[in-house]
């Protein structure tokens, strides 16, 4: 298959952001991938960090923007940003505003460990000065609600040294 054949049947099974990478730079040849479903198209030779900002960039137009859309799966955990919801296996977890920010926080970056003082600025913003126990005990209490073991936690886990990170 050609790349034009790829993008028609990708689009046709179910639409999907395409970016198409190709070595055809004629008016036509992009013309045609555009039309056929293509969110972008970039020739050869290309700088990989124009590609990189293209990929970030259909990444920001596709995430879902209507309240109540988007909802992040993370094993037994739901969480539902939008509506301000956490679900452990179907049934709603109650957090306190700084316990659901913390997650969606950890949430944003899945996998991504995120370090005390980065949680601090961000949970509680730059002008809250205080040191990474803070952090300790509001993880601690969050995995009290979020994990079905707080004392083995798999959602909410520490990196040694590092911080804490979001998994599945």
């Amino acid at each position: 298959f050609d790349g034009h054949e790829v993008c028609r049947r990708i689009q046709a099974d179910r639409p999907v952001p395409v970016l198409m990478l190709t070595a055809r730079d004629e008016e036509a040849d992009v013309l045609v991938g555009l039309g056929l479903g293509a969110d972008d198209y970039l020739t050869k030779p290309f700088a990989a960090k124009e590609l990189s900002a293209r990929i970030r960039a259909l990444l920001r137009r596709i995430r879902p923007s209507s309240p109540g859309h988007q909802k992040l799966v993370f094993g037994d955990l739901e969480l539902i940003p939008e509506e301000g919801k956490v679900l452990r296996n179907g049934d709603e977890v109650h957090l306190t505003k700084t316990e659901f920010r913390l997650l969606c926080e950890l949430a944003e970056s899945p996998g991504k460990v995120l370090s005390r003082e980065a949680l601090l600025d961000k949970v509680w913003g730059y002008d809250y000065f205080a040191d990474g126990r803070l952090v300790d005990v509001h993880v601690r209490r969050l995995r009290t609600k979020v994990e079905a073991d707080p004392a083995n936690p798999r959602h909410v886990v520490t990196v040694r040294g590092l911080g804490y990170k979001l998994q599945a």
